[in-house]
């Protein structure tokens, strides 16, 4: 049985634009639990150019935010901790860049720029999947719409990665019928809230679960990407 999973969201407290603090934080995954997830991954916002200290000094404040808000006991219990990676020029070489992939997978999620689409976005990537075996997570592709032309959307599905969509999108009609083409086609997805604080941003699951046609298998086939590319573990003997 697969557990439903928010795969994109902002709850570890005071890292980034999200939770200003632990009792927001706290809140925030009340709310989602009640909404039925069972499973969170944290991935507060990673900008290269905003990291003097790059990787590692991130990381340091990432990981005191995050084992911090595990001792409050938070009302889900499975949490993971990852990062949502601005595509900057240059990033997939960062030093150390790989130790952001969701913890306990093969997963890495990446936010495009809000920017016209270029080839070298798909170049990094490409070079961050294969130098270091990562299945990339495209964050929140509905929001690109506005951003990008139909071929652009096109190069954007020929990436070997997964497609993220935000649970807004189920709320509107417009964006509805965009992810229900997508997901119909076949292409790898997973949902997720990316979820910020409890007010203009605040987790809203439900609103896929809401429009969810029985049998559909909508949330099941995203929980089963965190399970597929879950780390193997090596043997005993």
């Amino acid at each position: 049985m697969h557990m439903v999973t928010d795969y994109h969201s902002h709850i570890i407290p005071g890292v980034d634009d999200g939770s200003k603090n632990m009792e927001m934080s706290l809140g925030m995954i009340k709310q989602l639990k009640r909404q039925g997830v069972e499973r969170i991954a944290a991935t507060p916002h990673f900008y290269s150019h905003r990291e003097p200290g790059g990787v590692n000094a991130y990381l340091d404040r990432r990981n005191e935010a995050y084992y911090s808000l595990l001792a409050q006991a938070p009302a889900v219990k499975d949490i993971r901790i990852g990062a949502e990676i601005a595509i900057e020029k240059g990033v997939s070489e960062l030093e150390g860049i790989e130790q952001l992939a969701i913890s306990g997978t093969n997963l890495i999620l990446m936010e495009l720029p809000y920017a016209p689409y270029a080839d070298w976005m798909g170049e990094e990537v490409y070079n961050l999947s294969c130098t270091y075996d990562l299945m990339p997570i495209i964050a929140h592709l509905n929001r690109y719409t506005e951003w990008y032309s139909k071929s652009d959307i096109e190069k954007v599905l020929s990436l070997d990665a997964v497609f993220q969509f935000n649970a807004e999108a189920f709320e509107h009609f417009d964006s509805r019928r965009f992810v229900s083409k997508l997901i119909k086609s076949g292409i790898p997805y997973c949902l997720g809230t990316d979820t910020h604080d409890l007010s203009d941003r605040k987790p809203n699951f439900d609103s896929i679960t809401k429009k969810e046609k029985p049998g559909s298998g909508l949330v099941d086939k995203s929980d089963r990407i965190m399970d597929k590319y879950a780390l193997k573990k090596e043997p005993l003997f």
